[in-house]
């Protein structure tokens, strides 16, 4: 069920409020061009800068836009397990089909605090498959692969997000992980020798923009056809880079303005991309004729 090309969805602003309109059409064209899943208020979807109210009311309208069509995995982390345990409720109760779990960052817990975390998070949820969300880059915190094997233990934990960008995680995931334990990339740059190793997919952000791109590289890898799926994975890999020359999700956003699907928006404290990084996304749009 959640396999292929999952994009980590942007969350458009418009006057500095959610674009609702604009957040209906991406969903419907993410549909369109084959995306396989589709991830809310994840680091893409800037969740450090939504409130309560707008984080729900982003989940629900992407579950209602989806309509059953594609899986929704709602973002529902935090570094408060008491607030992690309302936002997954609130994704259960909205109909999510998983939860994408961010490992809790800034208060830096100990192995022992990340598997009580999970654990306290599946015994408040009536079985939401839970996907653990391991960042270190952002969040400090590395779950490594001994404890991902005693975490994937949980019930309602099915697999993992991994952006370490450690391809040999692969293959200790599936050395110490329950069996059926699913692997899903978060960066996309290392995507091809992720799929290669074992993988099941990706949580894209270079999909935003390609998603029909990124939608058939990964039925291509998941038939066996890796040739095919190296031949899509190059002509991404300008933008696999260009996408975090600064952070993301500036960038993707930058593009999807010029695409003119959204606005280009952002709270702060992030902010719009260098002239130099603006350049250098002109030229690779032109290259590859995306508007």
């Amino acid at each position: 069920m959640f396999k292929g090309s999952i994009v980590a969805l942007v969350t458009p602003f418009k006057n500095d409020e959610i674009d609702e309109k604009a957040l209906r059409k991406l969903v419907e064209w993410h549909i369109s061009e084959g995306t396989n899943g589709i991830v809310p208020v994840g680091t893409t979807g800037e969740s450090p800068t939504l409130d309560h109210p707008e984080h729900e009311k982003v989940v629900e309208i992407v579950i209602d836009q989806c309509n059953k069509r594609i899986p929704v995995i709602a973002g529902t982390g935090s570094n408060s397990t008491r607030e992690a345990i309302n936002l997954l409720k609130h994704a259960e109760n909205a109909g999510a089909d998983a939860a994408l779990v961010v490992t809790p960052y800034y208060n830096k817990p100990t192995p022992e605090g990340i598997y009580a975390h999970y654990q306290a998070l599946d015994k408040a949820s009536s079985g939401l498959p839970i996907i653990v969300y391991n960042i270190p880059s952002r969040s400090v915190i590395d779950i490594q692969p001994h404890l991902m094997g005693e975490i994937s233990k949980i019930d309602s934990v099915i697999g993992v997000k991994d952006a370490t960008s450690e391809i040999s995680r692969v293959k200790s995931h599936n050395d110490l992980c329950v069996d059926g334990f699913l692997q899903l990339s978060g960066e996309d740059e290392t995507i091809y020798e992720y799929m290669k190793s074992g993988g099941h997919g990706c949580i894209s952000v270079t999909a935003n923009i390609f998603p029909k791109i990124c939608s058939e590289m990964h039925q291509s890898f998941l038939a066996g056809n890796f040739e095919e799926a190296k031949k899509l994975n190059d002509i991404l890999m300008p933008f696999h880079k260009a996408l975090f020359i600064e952070t993301s999700p500036s960038p993707v956003k930058y593009v999807l303005s010029r695409m003119k699907l959204i606005d280009y928006e952002l709270r702060l404290p992030l902010v719009k991309i260098k002239n130099e990084t603006r350049e250098l996304l002109d030229k690779l749009i032109n290259d590859l004729e995306l508007i």
